[in-house]
Order: structure tokens, then C-alpha cells, then sequence
């Protein structure tokens, strides 16, 4: 990641992709506390927009085997991961024995971090069936894992929350 101060730039703070490096613009006169602040906002909006271009069954195989490359040494080695319509009270699981790795489709269009967290928590099951100590061990060199589960967290407990009534029922 790069982040360019420009004297030009007053208020506005944009980030793109250039190549493997995330590229974050700034104004010159933001302090390093807020440089932190914007960095993390337009990371998370960057990985939201990715994350929108729906990855399809082939893309998502591909993005675990990279996973498990990364965080695994590339020892978890499923035969089919896919998207399932099917599955509305779990973010993914996985059948050891059949090597399979299914992910809810209510995962598409949330971060990238997210839906990578999920998937490298289903690969780390092909290694560990449970979730004790040696599980959890696995997932720890994932950098966004804490954040991950919290953003999962909040979508649950969002789902609970009561609908403010609409216009019609008022």
C-alpha cells in the first residue's frame, strides 16, 4: 500500500489499485491520525467494490487455492468449492471427507476480507474437522480475522433488530 500527500488536494481522499499496490491519495495537511482513519475507510470501500463484482464457482476455487497458498501452506486442497443458495444460518461449511467447500450466497457483495475469512476458515477444516485450539491456531496468521467475525457478528445481530415501520403500517 502507498499513500501520496498532495499540496493540491483539499479535502477529498480517493484510492485506486495500480497494479499489486493500493494506491490512497490524501491532502498534504491531514495529520497521521487521520491519515490511519482514511487509509482503513477507503481499504474497506476498495475491498466492498471488489467484492460486489461477484466471483463466480471458478473464481472462488481459485481464490482458495490462493488462500491456502497464503495462510496454509498450501496444504488445504478441497475438490469443489462453490456458491449454495441453500444454506441461510451458516456463512459456509465444509465435508471433509469429500474435500467440499460450500459458501452462502449471502456472502456476495459483503468485503472481500469477509468472504476471504470465511473461505480460509472452511479450508482450515480440511486440515482440523474441529474448532479447539489447533483450529483456531491455523486462522491466526490471517491478519482481518478479529474484524472479520465482528462484521459478521454485526450482520446478525442487524437481522435481529426490530424494522422501523413503513409509511403503510404507521
Amino acid at each position: 500500500m502507498e499513500v501520496r500527500r498532495s499540496a493540491r488536494r483539499r479535502r477529498t481522499v480517493s484510492a485506486y489499485r495500480e497494479g499489486d499496490v493500493t494506491v490512497v491519495l490524501i491532502p498534504a495537511r491531514m495529520s497521521a491520525a487521520e491519515e490511519k482513519r482514511w487509509v482503513t475507510v477507503m481499504l474497506d470501500k476498495l475491498a466492498a467494490q471488489e467484492s460486489r463484482r461477484r466471483l463466480g464457482d471458478d473464481e472462488l476455487s481459485a481464490r482458495a487455492a490462493q488462500l491456502s497458498a497464503q495462510y496454509l501452506g498450501g496444504r488445504a486442497i478441497p475438490r469443489t468449492v462453490r456458491w449454495v443458495t441453500n444454506q441461510n444460518s451458516r456463512w459456509g461449511s465444509c465435508t471433509p471427507a469429500e474435500g467440499s467447500i460450500r459458501l452462502s450466497h449471502r456472502l456476495q457483495g459483503m468485503p472481500e476480507y469477509v468472504v476471504d475469512y470465511v473461505l480460509l476458515h472452511e479450508l482450515a477444516h480440511l486440515l482440523v474437522p474441529g474448532h479447539g485450539p489447533d483450529f483456531w491456531k491455523l486462522l491466526e496468521s490471517y491478519p482481518r480475522t478479529e474484524r472479520a467475525r465482528g462484521y459478521l457478528e454485526g450482520v446478525v445481530a442487524a437481522a435481529r433488530l426490530p424494522h422501523p415501520p413503513t409509511a403503510r403500517e404507521e
